[in-house]
């Protein structure tokens, strides 16, 4: 099988406002992510997925988007943008872009032309109804919370919006839109971008006869539907999410970004396996937030991951793989156990660079940067995390400092902040006389740096670099089937993967335990060439019989002899 580049590819997420400034207003852009390229490319990542660098308000952190064809004033200018994308394809590095099909800022020309009267040629443009017994049409709730429709005084009807209020929901069933939407792709495929990640495609249609829900709840109550229990959390949203002509719409968008040249991808922000199609026909990779969705990562739980998703792949469609984004914690913070943070962020990362399926990265997670903590409401940027700490104050009666440390402890706010470059003040992001839009963290005075660990063999950035070098080297860790070894074991990892082409077959053991231990695998005649080992074992030929892994040792060896099997 030729496999496309972006099944090769490690990506690497940019979070725009918060990875380089260059021009000293404490916001990120264009310039400054152009002059780090070289420190990508040595890292060894493949592609960039940008979060949205759009004209925009900034009231749901860039995803309320005003202008689909422009750039955000505070990140540079179209021109400065080309800059960036050329010289990335200079360096070998793809760039995929943030699309937001689902909604746009109630700022955006559209939106204001469909507001301003009943009978504007772009009305139908939104989702438009009239109230129900002096209320809003149904009982829906947004996921950013209270109801999901907003009264327009200016004609007297509701616009629904999956979100905040200011995100008013596009109306997909209008071929216009459909129409001023896929012009919106073909500007940016037109200037080279090498894909998209599609932001909350699920939400993209919603039930046309507006039916209520049957969650005994009012959405006023509603604060963050993210934090129900996901059988209430389907239940209250299950018009708004999936519905039909979902799967027919993702089909025609992938015929469209098809038909240039390069392979595009299409990655979406959802977890179903249905959005493969096919697995030729509709998007490339789909996330596979099941993995990440746990308050520990054991092998009991990565081995049930893995079992159910790879059996749910239709034929031909290829696994995307990820422990973090800009709306989740760091991976540091929310798996480390705080004892062990260092080791177990290594271990991580190796589970990502070699279960099979495309990895996806985070920026700063090569340096150990850890979840922000805030004190100070006034240094919140999140909008759900304000809403949240006005809810707890003026309406529950929660002391401001109480609720404060509720809202701390959720807001995205926490896995935003700038990129640790070096230990001087603002961390390198930007000059020192500056103030940067999210604070930065403290901990870039205590080697958590990218400078600070540059020259260092034994630091969690070297580490990120030898693994993935390792990585891109080594076939049978790109396109290798995966084969679980010891099924049972609760401290230890064992897998192989065998890439058919080349004939080459890797294990991988990943220790999860602060234990030395003894592997379950089957000894026999079984000989290996170490590939790597976190514990600096001699680089030669090894022999499997009774192998001792050291506490949270990651371990990679290419087979030589017969297939290793669970112990009897």
């Amino acid at each position: 099988m030729t496999m496309k580049w972006w099944q090769r590819s490690v990506f690497y997420q940019i979070y725009p406002r918060s990875f380089a400034d260059q021009n000293g207003d404490g916001i990120g852009d264009f310039a400054g992510m152009a002059a780090k390229l070289d420190y990508l490319h040595r890292l060894g990542v493949d592609a960039i997925w940008l979060s949205p660098h759009f004209p925009s308000p900034f009231l749901d952190c860039g995803y309320d988007i005003s202008d689909y064809t422009g750039v955000a004033p505070e990140y540079g200018t179209i021109e400065e943008f080309s800059h960036f994308l050329q010289q990335a394809h200079t360096r070998g590095i793809r760039v995929i872009l943030d699309l937001v099909l689902n909604h746009t800022s109630d700022q955006h020309p559209w939106f204001r032309e469909s507001r301003s009267s009943r009978d504007n040629p772009r009305r139908d443009w939104y989702i438009w109804r009239d109230g129900r017994d002096g209320g809003p049409p149904n009982n829906w709730a947004a996921i950013f919370g209270g109801s999901a429709w907003q009264l327009d005084p200016t004609t007297g009807q509701y616009y629904y919006h999956a979100f905040l209020p200011e995100q008013p929901d596009l109306n997909w069933r209008n071929p216009e839109v459909k129409a001023a939407l896929w012009s919106v792709v073909r500007f940016w495929l037109d200037l080279g971008v090498d894909g998209f990640r599609l932001d909350a495609i699920a939400t993209i249609f919603e039930h046309p006869e507006l039916p209520d829900h049957t969650l005994a709840v009012s959405p006023d109550a509603i604060v963050d539907a993210n934090e129900l229990p996901w059988d209430d959390y389907w239940q209250l949203l299950h018009f708004q999410l999936h519905q039909p002509g979902l799967h027919e719409l993702m089909q025609e968008l992938r015929a469209l970004v098809d038909s240039y040249p390069g392979d595009r991808v299409l990655i979406g922000e959802d977890e179903q396996v249905a959005f493969h199609g096919s697995g030729d026909d509709e998007l490339h990779l789909v996330f596979n937030f099941p993995l990440m969705r746990t308050e520990r990562l054991t092998p009991a739980h990565i081995r049930a991951n893995q079992a159910q998703r790879l059996a749910e792949l239709p034929p031909g469609a290829w696994p995307c793989n990820t422990l973090g984004n800009h709306d989740s914690p760091r991976v540091w913070s929310r798996y480390g156990d705080g004892t062990h943070d260092a080791a177990l962020a290594r271990l991580h990362l190796a589970l990502l660079l070699t279960l099979k399926g495309t990895p996806v990265l985070y920026y700063g997670e090569e340096i150990g940067m850890a979840n922000l903590e805030l004190s100070d409401p006034g240094q919140l940027r999140d909008t759900t995390a304000i809403r949240r700490y006005r809810m707890l104050t003026e309406r529950e009666g929660v002391a401001p400092q109480a609720a404060m440390g509720l809202v701390a402890a959720s807001t995205r706010d926490r896995c935003r902040s700038p990129m640790q470059w070096n230990s001087t003040p603002n961390a390198g992001f930007c000059p020192p006389e500056a103030h940067p839009w999210l604070p930065v963290h403290p901990n870039h005075r205590l080697g958590v740096s990218v400078a600070d660990q540059e020259g260092d063999p034994g630091s969690l950035l070297s580490f990120y670099r030898h693994l993935l070098g390792l990585r891109r080297a080594t076939p049978a860790l790109v396109s290798g089937d995966y084969q679980l070894l010891d099924p049972e074991s609760e401290a230890y990892l064992a897998f192989t993967r065998r890439d058919p082409a080349s004939g080459q077959t890797c294990l991988v053991l990943l220790n999860f335990t602060p234990a030395q231990l003894t592997p379950g695998i089957d000894p026999g005649a079984l000989r290996g060439r170490l590939l790597f080992s976190s514990t600096g074992r001699p680089d030669h030929e090894l022999t499997l019989h009774d192998l001792t892994l050291t506490p949270f040792e990651v371990l990679i060896a290419e087979l030589l002899e017969a297939e290793p099997r669970t112990r009897n």
